[in-house]
């Protein structure tokens, strides 16, 4: 009887960790994309053309940004990529990580004591694509970098 209410309690308390561990998810429409949502980051409401969301951590802590796009200026995702790559270096964003492919890309980056992580894919239209681009203060590093990973493998074409 006793291990019956030792577990009881050990699961009681437990509780209110695995509600805070558990994630959301956003699925945007217009631009077909899907992305889960990290414990603690409120949306703060669709935007008005449709094309993605922005989610705060701790009110304003970090910023998670998702959108989608079409290419505009660039012939395909690859170069569209390398666009925005380097409006983020151009803008003072010092690199600390990167990779691009036809389909996909990645990069982080550090700048005035913030942290950038971008992620970019190709939509399956072959037209478009669907971004995150995560913002946060360095001193956030412990708790917002172990969620890197997880967010980022996250964000996927609606086919």
């Amino acid at each position: 009887m006793r291990f019956v209410l030792a577990a009881i309690a050990a699961l009681a308390l437990a509780m209110p960790a695995m509600a805070q561990a558990i994630w959301g998810y956003y699925e945007n429409a217009r631009y077909a994309y899907g992305i889960d949502i990290p414990p603690g980051f409120e949306g703060q409401g669709e935007s008005t053309n449709g094309d993605g969301q922005v989610f705060l951590f701790d009110g304003r802590v970090a910023r998670l940004t998702v959108w989608g796009g079409y290419f505009v200026t660039e012939p395909d995702f690859e170069s569209e990529a390398h666009a925005r790559l380097a409006e983020d270096t151009g803008a003072g964003w010092g690199l600390t990580a990167q990779s691009t492919t036809p389909t996909w890309a990645i990069w982080s980056a550090t700048k005035s004591g913030r942290v950038l992580h971008q992620r970019m894919i190709a939509l399956c239209d072959g037209q478009s694509y669907a971004a995150l681009r995560l913002d946060y203060a360095q001193s956030d590093r412990p708790k917002l970098d172990p969620l890197v990973d997880q967010l980022t493998a996250s964000l996927v074409a609606i086919c």
